[in-house]
Order: structure tokens, then C-alpha cells, then sequence
């Protein structure tokens, strides 16, 4: 069915878009070119393409779906062959037995003759849902050469016969057999290969939803049958020593898994919920090393702040930021830069996440007695010159750790703040005498983490002149000089359209970071206890970066996108 132009253009006005003049260009311009509109705009427009795909369906009146979106079930893509999914430019993604329904994403939902061929092929009913050409193409590689769909499906096929009913005593001959395993086993891959850092089993009402969390974002990538959910945490419970028969209590285990020359420590957490347990692995690289501070994302002024305040004989620095900001990463790198034979260091955390050669590392084990405060309470008899704090999470952990700092020793350990100058009077907040902050706090580090973008997919640009002005008042004094006289060369960096989904484009990460240094003026405003806003005024007028202009000036390089750097930093 042909797309009405001015339909189409009228729900991208009402949706604000797109204005009423650039309607009026982009009716003329695709007409001279004899191209269908949304290809027009695909091609030559900076619309979002998924923008575009609702503007259509809101005109055809139909569902719509984008690859990033497209949780592929594996019988749904079993039934359909790749070599027809790539000639019709389609995805089969989800499959109803019950209804024997199966939907499929595609170019032209009212292909008749398409759509009839697929019902003879498969028996099942066809419910199209309208797609992009360009997504499906993506999605058509991902999921039929990823091998993550079509491994499992045939592990499925093995195991189908066994789940329609599962007996609490067959349970433990079930999660032995080859299809679970198997099933497990190319989660682990898949999640090794696409360089994720968790993987979230997760039960739902008629499916299990397998999620990765990749370069720090979460993508739904699988739907497996609810059925076998049981059977699938059972095999994760043994791996990890965990009690197959406890599920309505949270659990925490750990595993090695070993693919090729990679292996990772992982790290499971099961949780009750209504609909069964869900469980969540978290993937911890033995291999590839700690990264330096330069590849972290350090450099200029800030690096040498750092620098400055590690090499000390003693005293605190603090690295703080939300959950998942990279910190302990941060933390790691500070200490392969200061390890060697002549000093000892030693770690208390929780858990261990790599582990250091030549470093003593102790894990909390709060059952045993061994927390935070016990723990740094005993290394102060263990002759240590540095001494890493996991977190820093109460009054008496504050106290010790400043005690040995007066004493003579170099301490290191994160808290949760959103930026560097509240990191003082939340110190001070959990029992920490402003005085002896002042007097041995050398640095405050602030962090998040930004997606680089792809250097083979990157695309430059001009901005408009509203974001132009932005980036001139968000660096003020930092802005590069030459930029400074001629603000219409600047010149950012963006992802692929978005019809490849939002993660596309993108690839591994780099921190943004702010560093407050504390020197005589602050201590002042330490000692008077002052106002983390006081604290920043102070720290700004000495020159602090935040991490806004950080991001911005890494954005400016084409390192990441001015997107990455708002949603970090104004979340």
C-alpha cells in the first residue's frame, strides 16, 4: 500500500517534528527525486528514523517495533528460514503457540502474497508489524549470524518433550541433562563475545526474558518459554553452590567460566519475585588487565591533580559517583600504578572484583565479623603503606580510615555522591571532624561513564546554532581557542541513524570526571563546615573542570556524543 505523503508529512508536524515549511520542501524534493517520503527523509534528512517508523504506523493504524526493541523468541525465528527472511526484508519475533500466532516484523504489512506464503510455510497464523527496511536488514544479521537464537532453539527442541510438567523430583535429573546446559553455556558465550557486564534472567507471566547490560545499557536480546525457567536457575544455582530448594530467600554465589583464552569470575544473585526467581549475573574479567589512567578517560590538569595526590606519603582521596560509574575501575588502575615491591598494599572490599598480583585483598564477610570497620581495624597492625576502603558507609568506618591517614598511611575508598564538593559534607555527615578532613584529604574524584562512539561509524556534523551557544556557556574559559574566534567551525559527532537502534554506533566506554584538589582555601571552608555549593565556588574559581565540560570537551574531539554526555550528567 503506497504511503499518502501529505498524511504522513501532517502526523510528523503534529508530532513537532518537523515544521509546516519544511513539509511543504520535503513534499517538492521528494517528488523531483521520485522517491517514496520516508526513504526521502531516511536519506536525506536528520530525523530520527524511529520517528519516521511511528509516523507511519500512526497513518497505516498498525503496531510497530525497531530492531532495539525486537526481544527475538527462538522458535518464532526457527520457523522462518534467513534466506527468506533476508529476500522478504522480515524478522520473525515472537510466537503464541496457544493462538498458533506468529508475528513478524516487516517492510509492507500488507504484503497479501508474503504473508500467505509464510502461513503455508510455518501453520501459523501471520500478525505483521511494521518495521524499517534498514532496521530488518540489521536485525536479519544479528539474530541468524550471532548463533545465540539458533543454539538455543535446537537445545530447545531437545528439551520440549521434557517441560510440560516438571516433578519436584525430577528436578535434579533435569538440570543435569545436555539442553539446559547447553542453553546456559551459550548465554555465557553470547555474553562474552558482546562484551557485556551482567546478564538478567528474568520471569515473566508467559516468557523468561534474558537481558545484557552493554556498555552500561540494558538490551533485551532473548525470549526463552517459561517453562523451562526453572530448570535454567537450577542449573545457574548448582554452578554457583547455591540451594536448589531455597527460592524464597535472596541467594549470592559465584562461578568461573572459561571460553577460548577469555575467562570471567561471575558473580549470581537470585531474588524472589511474583512470578519466580530472578537472577542476575554479573561478569568479572580475569583476563586483559587493569586499564591505565590515561585509557580511563584522565588527562591535562585533571591527570596531574591525581598524580599529585597519589604520590603522597599519606592521606585520603575519595572517588565518588552513583553505582556502576566505573569507580572501583578507577580505583584498580590508582593501584597497579603504585604497586611495586617496596610498599605494602592492602584492599578490603566487597566483593573483590579483580585481582591484583602482589596486592593483599580481603573480602568482607559480614557472618564471620569481617566489615569494613573490622577489617581496616586489623590492617592498621599489618604494616601497610597504602590501603584501599571498598566504601566508606559509616560513622565508625569514617573515623578509621582518617585515623589512618593521620597515622602515616595512604588510603584510598569511593562513597555515593553525584558530584566532588558534596563528597566533603556527607564526610562530615558520617561522623568525620572537619578538622582532621582538613587535615588529610588530598583529592575528590567525580565520575560517570559515557558510550564512545565508533570511530568507523561516527558521523560529523554541524550543530545548530542554539547548541553552538550551549557549548560556548557550558565551557566558558575551556573552550578550545580555536573555537573561541570562530564558533561556526565547531563540529560534534553522532551514532548512525537510530533506525540501527539506540545502541548502534557506539562502542566500549571512557569516564568523564571532575576533580576537586584541596588545597588552603579549601581547607578553610573544611574547617568552617561550608556548604557543598560553597565548596564548588571555591573549587570553580580554582580552576575545577566538571564533568559536564569534560564530557563536552570529549565530545568536541569525537570521542563520545553530546547525547552520551546529557544523559550521564543531566539524568
Amino acid at each position: 500500500m503506497t504511503l499518502p505523503t501529505k498524511q504522513f508529512l501532517e502526523s510528523l508536524i503534529e508530532s513537532k517534528i518537523i515544521t509546516q515549511e519544511q513539509a511543504e520542501k520535503y513534499e517538492v524534493d521528494s517528488l523531483q527525486k521520485e522517491m517514496p517520503i520516508d526513504e526521502y527523509l531516511i536519506e536525506n534528512s536528520d530525523i530520527d528514523g524511529e520517528e519516521i517508523l511511528k509516523a507511519k504506523a500512526r497513518v497505516f493504524n498498525l503496531g510497530w517495533i525497531t530492531g532495539a526493541t525486537m526481544p527475538i523468541a527462538p522458535q518464532a525465528l526457527a520457523l522462518v528460514p534467513e534466506s527468506i527472511a533476508r529476500k522478504y526484508h522480515l524478522v520473525p519475533f515472537e510466537l503464541n503457540d496457544k493462538e498458533n500466532i506468529l508475528r513478524i516484523a516487516m517492510i509492507d504489512p500488507f504484503d497479501v502474497q508474503t504473508i500467505g506464503f509464510l502461513q503455508k510455510k510455518t501453520g501459523k497464523r501471520i500478525v505483521p508489524v511494521l518495521s524499517l527496511k534498514e532496521d530488518l536488514e540489521k536485525t536479519i544479521d544479528v539474530v541468524y549470524t550471532q548463533n545465540l537464537s539458533p543454539n538455543i532453539t535446537e537445545a530447545l527442541k531437545e528439551f520440549e518433550p521434557q517441560v510440560k510438567t516438571i516433578h519436584a523430583e525430577q528436578i535434579g535429573q533435569i538440570i543435569k541433562e545436555a539442553p539446559i546446559a547447553k542453553i546456559v553455556k551459550t548465554l555465557l558465550e553470547y555474553a562474552i563475545k558482546g562484551r557485556a557486564s551482567d546478564i538478567h534472567l528474568e520471569p515473566q507471566e508467559s516468557r523468561t526474558r534474558i537481558r545484557y547490560r552493554i556498555d552500561g545499557i540494558l538490551q533485551e536480546k532473548l525470549a526463552l518459554p517459561r517453562s523451562i525457567h526453572e530448570s535454567l536457575v537450577s542449573r545457574i544455582k548448582i554452578l554457583s553452590g547455591l540451594k536448589i530448594d531455597e527460592k524464597r530467600a535472596p541467594q549470592d554465589g559465584r562461578f568461573n567460566f572459561k571460553m577460548g583464552e577469555e575467562e570471567v569470575d561471575l558473580r549470581v544473585s537470585t531474588l524472589p519475585t511474583v512470578n519466580g526467581e530472578k537472577v542476575v549475573l554479573r561478569l568479572l574479567k580475569k583476563t586483559g588487565g587493569i586499564p591505565t589512567l590515561g585509557e580511563l578517560g584522565l588527562r591535562g590538569p585533571q591527570l596531574k591533580i591525581l598524580e599529585e595526590a597519589i604520590q603522597k606519603p599519606y592521606g585520603i582521596v575519595l572517588v565518588t559517583g552513583p553505582t556502576g560509574s566505573g569507580k572501583s575501575t578507577t580505583l584498580y588502575s590508582i593501584l597497579s600504578r603504585l604497586n611495586n615491591p617496596a610498599v605494602n598494599i592492602v584492599t578490603i572490599e566487597d566483593p573483590v572484583e579483580y585481582q591484583l598480583k602482589g596486592v593483599n585483598q580481603v573480602q568482607i564477610n559480614p557472618q564471620a565479623g569481617l566489615t569494613f570497620a573490622t577489617g581496616l581495624r586489623s590492617f592498621l597492625r599489618q604494616d601497610p603503606n597504602i590501603i584501599l576502603v571498598g566504601e566508606i558507609r559509616d560513622t565508625e568506618t569514617t573515623q578509621l580510615a582518617l585515623q589512618a591517614a593521620l597515622t602515616g598511611h595512604l588510603v584510598f575508598s569511593t562513597l555515593h555522591t553525584n558530584d566532588a564538593a558534596t563528597a566533603i559534607p556527607r564526610l562530615i555527615d558520617l561522623g568525620g571532624e572537619p578538622f582532621l578532613i582538613s587535615s588529610v584529604l588530598n583529592a575528590v574524584v567525580a565520575q560517570r561513564i559515557v558510550r564512545r562512539v565508533s570511530d568507523e561509524a561516527k558521523i560529523p556534523y554541524v550543530p545548530s546554532p542554539e547548541v553552538i551557544q550551549n557549548i560556548q556557556e557550558v565551557l566558558g574559559d575551556f573552550l578550545p581557542d580555536q573555537y573561541v574566534k570562530n564558533p561556526q567551525e565547531i563540529k560534534l559527532y553522532k551514532k548512525p541513524d537510530s533506525v540501527l537502534g539506540p545502541n548502534a554506533g557506539y562502542y566500549g566506554r571512557v569516564g568523564i570526571f571532575e576533580m576537586v584538589k584541596v588545597n588552603r582555601a579549601i581547607d578553610k571552608l573544611i574547617v568552617k563546615n561550608s556548604t557543598a555549593n560553597e565548596i564548588f565556588d571555591q573549587a570553580v574559581a580554582d580552576g575545577l573542570m566538571t564533568m559536564k565540560q569534560d564530557g563536552y570537551l570529549k565530545a568536541l574531539e569525537g570521542i563520545t556524543t553530546l547525547e552520551e554526555v546529557l544523559r550521564v550528567c543531566e539524568a
